[in-house]
């Protein structure tokens, strides 16, 4: 914007330490080579609108952990990596394999890597652990940005520790781990709070997921929702990313398989007529210099305008290629100044 151009939102309406996050919606996970390969592929064509996660957790055999990190660091530094939005998911900082995986990820890759995801945290000081070793091999490669972590929410120690674990200040963002939290009450919760349904009822999994919701909002951090496995059911995957969205405050939800990114982003896309609210809201806000409003006999102000200017940035972070997208001007005045 030029100097006579109109405040930009984000400058009047977010402190600097209070600006919105904004990851992609969708976290694409991909552990086999050709699968990795061709999450790249659909990425390129899209867009930035989902990241790709490689997977050196549970898409690597046993015992082929390390050579599993050489093949992420392989696709990382690629050519199809067009959009710098690919990261890994290493072993936990428990394992054996972890801090072998880190060296050939980190040294290999670091400089392009978008992020790393630590599984099984059992609480802080075991993400203050893998966050000193990543640190230490990243320095060790003259890689001079703090590399941004991720974490799964999935044992009891993890859940303990939420709110610390969200106000880390390497954590970017917490995702939940279904499966392995359903397996760590050893039975007592049933197998059905594991489906695409019956993990928005049992009380236990909707506590967990909520107090995660809570703890990334609370620090500015990004909740990712868990999976959902059932991913031949386009149905049930479009209500649970539409629930976690609308019901729990999820702002990024994983994906297993291609076929489940672009339903899920458009779960987490405003509605049109959401879009066309807040372009009309956030205009006249923009006119009146950001003081109080009346818009269809409702009055708003700063606070009301920080949630319509959220919508906007959604739904500028939704818009893949051939997808719903932002009017020209919009895109011009907000996102594409130069355009």
């Amino acid at each position: 914007m030029t100097a006579s151009s109109p405040v930009h939102p984000r400058e009047v309406l977010f402190g600097a330490n209070e600006r919105p996050a904004s990851l992609p919606v969708c976290d694409h996970y991909a552990g086999v080579p050709e699968r990795m390969r061709k999450s790249l592929e659909l990425q390129a064509e899209l867009g930035p609108v989902f990241d790709v996660t490689l997977d050196g957790e549970d898409g690597a055999p046993v015992g082929g952990e390390i050579e599993q990190a050489h093949r992420i660091a392989e696709l990382v530094t690629s050519p199809p990596n067009v959009h710098g939005r690919v990261g890994a998911r290493v072993v936990p900082v428990s394992h054996p394999a972890f801090l072998g995986m880190v060296e050939v990820i980190v040294r290999r890759a670091g400089a392009r890597l978008a992020y790393l995801m630590i599984p099984k945290v059992d609480g802080l000081a075991d993400l203050q652990a893998a966050a000193q070793a990543i640190d230490h091999v990243a320095r060790g490669a003259g890689i001079e940005r703090p590399i941004p972590l991720h974490a799964l929410v999935e044992t009891h120690g993890a859940l303990r520790d939420v709110h610390a674990l969200a106000a880390h200040p390497r954590i970017e963002s917490l995702s939940f781990g279904l499966m392995d939290f359903v397996s760590a009450h050893r039975g007592a919760i049933p197998q059905s709070a594991m489906s695409a349904r019956g993990q928005f009822e049992h009380p236990l999994v909707v506590r967990a997921k909520l107090e995660i919701s809570a703890a990334c909002h609370a620090a500015g951090k990004t909740p990712s929702h868990c999976v959902v496995t059932e991913f031949k059911h386009p149905a049930k995957l479009q209500e649970a990313a539409t629930r976690a969205a609308r019901e729990l405050g999820y702002t990024r939800m994983w994906s297993i398989h291609p076929a489940q990114v672009r339903p899920i982003i458009d779960a987490f896309t405003p509605s049109a007529a959401e879009v066309d609210q807040a372009i009309e809201i956030i205009a006249k806000a923009q006119a009146a210099h950001w003081a109080p409003i009346s818009h269809m006999d409702t009055l708003h102000d700063r606070a009301s305008y920080r949630y319509f200017w959220q919508v906007l940035e959604r739904a500028w972070r939704t818009s893949y290629a051939g997808g719903p997208q932002l009017p020209a001007e919009v895109r011009r005045a907000y996102f594409e100044p130069d355009a």
